[in-house]
């Protein structure tokens, strides 16, 4: 684990997970095992927060599957599953699942491509 790294009692981390700096997991986050978590990734959950409203009970839960690599500045909101081996770049906001060996880029991700398991751009 990185400096500066919060992982809520809620969370579940597998086996082989790399999670560097300045990333907070939170209740309703499950990274899988050999999961890769770069610096400042962000995680959130619930879709509509307000500081004077507990929505606690509105959590939604969020899986990131195994494999999968998150660059760094990745936002993910709740509620989506990341497939295996799937491989979000840098800076790219997550609105919705991801497929397995899918290539995401941009806010909103969208698929550009597809990724082995070693992360190598399939031609």
């Amino acid at each position: 684990m990185g400096q500066n790294v919060f992982v809520s009692g809620g969370a579940v981390i597998g086996c082989g997970v790399k999670v560097q700096n300045n990333v907070s997991i939170y209740d309703g986050v499950t990274l899988e095992d050999d999961v890769f978590c770069g610096p400042s990734v962000v995680f959130t959950n619930v879709r509509t927060p307000r500081s004077s409203v507990d929505r606690k009970h509105l959590f939604e839960k969020t899986l990131v599957k195994k494999g999968a690599t998150l660059g760094a500045n990745v936002t993910i909101l709740c509620g989506v599953t990341i497939g295996e081996y799937a491989f979000i770049g840098a800076g790219a906001v997550v609105t919705k699942d991801v497929p397995a060996f899918a290539l995401m880029v941009g806010s909103p991700a969208k698929q550009i491509g597809t990724v082995d398991e070693l992360g190598n751009r399939v031609v």
